[in-house]
């Protein structure tokens, strides 16, 4: 193998990685953190690419479509949380039954409003060349994007008088109202904020995947599966899972086909909860 086709393999396999690190963030906040199985997540980041589509037919500036479907979806978030999710905490077979119908309803009701089939806006004009190969310039973007949005989340949590409480008022919800803390609020915030960042997801993957009813679908077992391999660190187990288990598999589906890849992932996250049952991090110390 040639030094071009090796940096082009590991290229296009970050790449891949920080596709599913989008796509996973927000479900590491609403599952990693509050305990809350949101199958919906999936219909969150549907939804948040459809918002994008429509913004930007509509004459809307790309960046602040993805603001918009950021925004919407955080409202949305909020209002499930409050009508729907606020009474099932602690029962989390409830929470799982919940979400999957709430998933059920988006996704019909995304076919009989958008249809089965809905183009996207297309890759921005742009290529990066290694060696012979060349690569849309916009994946490479979301490379350096994946990262940063981490680190924000990261930051948020870790470094942040909201973060503190929020995890806080998730962690021990007794002594945090004994304090003062409003857990009630704080957990509707965390859900929004999880909410928010799928519909992030949605509308920076739209100009890569077609926005389609199940689009989400794609990302949700995978992602699933790399917040329960990062363990009781979800931020940076998450990133780490991703990198090391989604990475080996990209490179397996970019070397053979995505069946393979596919594969790999899934057999590598079932070795690692065999000898690491309390994930990655479960001897990590720190914070998230």
């Amino acid at each position: 193998m040639e030094l071009d086709q090796i940096l082009f393999t590991g290229l296009t396999a970050l790449s891949t990685v920080s596709i599913l690190l989008i796509a996973t963030i927000g479900l590491a906040v609403i599952f990693g953190l509050m305990g809350v199985i949101n199958l919906a997540h999936g219909e969150f980041i549907m939804l948040g690419a459809y918002i994008t589509l429509f913004s930007v037919r509509a004459g809307v500036p790309f960046v602040v479509a993805l603001l918009l479907a950021t925004v919407a979806l955080a409202i949305f978030g909020a209002v499930i949380e409050k009508l729907i999710i606020s009474r099932l905490y602690g029962r989390l077979l409830d929470t799982l039954l919940a979400t999957w119908g709430i998933g059920l309803v988006m996704y019909q009701a995304a076919i009989l409003i958008f249809g089965s089939y809905t183009s996207g806006i297309g890759l921005p004009v742009g290529t990066v060349s290694v060696g012979r190969y060349t690569m849309s310039s916009y994946f490479v973007m979301l490379i350096v994007l994946a990262f940063v949005l981490a680190w924000v989340v990261y930051l948020v949590f870790a470094k942040t008088r909201y973060g503190v409480m929020s995890r806080a008022a998730i962690q021990d919800p007794m002594m945090a109202n004994s304090v003062g803390i409003s857990t009630s609020r704080l957990n509707t915030l965390t859900f929004a904020f999880g909410a928010g960042l799928a519909g992030l997801a949605g509308g920076l993957l739209v100009p890569a995947f077609p926005a389609t009813p199940d689009m989400g679908v794609a990302f949700v077992s995978k992602a699933f599966l790399a917040v329960v391999t990062a363990g009781p660190m979800i931020i940076t187990g998450t990133v780490g899972a991703l990198i090391g288990v989604g990475g080996v598999s990209s490179v397996g589906g970019i070397l053979f086909t995505s069946v393979v890849g596919d594969i790999v992932f899934f057999v590598i996250t079932i070795l690692v909860l065999r000898f690491f049952p309390n994930g990655i991090t479960g001897g990590w110390s720190g914070k998230l």
